[in-house]
């Protein structure tokens, strides 16, 4: 009786020995990853701040650029606003029958 205690004591302290090992593991699995993570978002705020920088050159150039008569600003605006919205509705008149078509065949399709 007495070695089956020992031998089930030393059962117990092997699997209590195995958990802690496993604990261990599954805590460093998740520092790495925790540090990934935050060395990810390090990386993406840093291409954020680098593109941010770029489009605020660009747009200091254009104002540069543009620094002329308003008025002709505000006339070109106007122009690409216009020629914009033109290509938007021959897109849309373009695609609109099949869109349609689309939607009449989900709506009555029986499934």
């Amino acid at each position: 009786m007495e070695v089956e205690s020992s031998r089930r004591q030393g059962g117990i302290q092997q699997l209590l020995a195995a958990e802690q090992e496993a604990q261990h593991i599954v805590n460093a699995a998740r520092n790495a990853k925790l540090a990934r993570l935050k060395q990810a978002k390090d990386e993406a705020e840093k291409e954020v701040a680098e593109y941010r920088a770029q489009v605020e050159a660009e747009f200091q150039k254009k104002v540069l650029e543009s620094s002329g008569d308003s008025g002709s600003n505000v006339k070109r605006l106007a122009v690409e606003t216009d020629t914009k919205i033109q290509q938007l509705r021959a897109q849309a008149d373009n695609i609109s029958h099949d869109v349609v078509q689309m939607l009449i065949h989900n709506v009555t399709a029986i499934k």
